[in-house]
């Protein structure tokens, strides 16, 4: 199967306004009359979740209907940590969708999205906890900011722009479910530890894990 890396650089969420994918024609072009399909199975990870040599990435698997993958992966080098690597999946999905409709419809079908992870917090962020936090001012219930506000943000904007093509689900489902995606993300985390590995060490003596 196909497996690409590509890593996000620090600031990349703040570019949202200048690189909203452009849909034209509008969602009121589209041909009701067809419906495309997509099903994105998304994992995120980080190894030493919250240590300063954390590392993390993340990955979202395109199925298609003979059951064969497209994957696509991602290293998290601004603030590794598990939840933002989750919330990361979630943006891959989200844009992979976009560039199909954008780049591979020539029919200008209505979308229909499932996203499948097996992150609880990323699952229940984008279906109910965010329209809390909007509410709120982006505090959460015991009155402090809502982490990652920055990445949930950024998903948001582009889960609206999917919904104006069509719809999109978020559906959770058990680890034991999510292999491929699993295994995409821990082979991108095996790649960024081996570069890591290399550079520390040449510069240390101690054991690096």
């Amino acid at each position: 199967m196909p497996f690409f890396v590509s890593a996000a650089q620090p600031g990349d969420h703040l570019q949202r306004p200048n690189s909203r994918i452009s849909l034209a024609p509008s969602s009121q072009g589209t041909s009701s009359n067809m419906v495309y399909t997509m099903k994105i199975y998304v994992d995120g990870g980080c190894r030493r979740n919250g240590r300063s040599d954390a590392v993390a990435a993340a990955a979202a698997c395109i199925k298609n209907k003979w059951g064969k993958y497209r994957i696509r992966a991602r290293y998290i080098t601004d603030d590794p940590t598990n939840q933002r690597a989750e919330i990361t999946a979630i943006i891959m999905a989200l844009e992979l969708a976009l560039a199909k409709y954008k780049n591979d419809l020539d029919e200008m079908p209505l979308m229909d999205v499932e996203i499948f992870s097996d992150s609880r917090y990323a699952v229940n962020c984008m279906k109910t906890w965010i329209y809390k936090w909007c509410r709120n001012g982006w505090m959460n219930s015991a009155g402090n900011p809502v982490a990652n506000r920055d990445l949930i943000e950024e998903a948001s904007d582009l889960d609206d722009q999917v919904k104006e093509i069509g719809t999109v689900e978020y559906t959770w489902i058990p680890r034991s479910e999510n292999e491929v995606a699993d295994g995409a993300c821990n082979r991108a985390m095996d790649a960024l530890e081996k570069e890591n590995r290399r550079y520390y060490d040449s510069s240390s003596d101690d054991d690096y894990y």
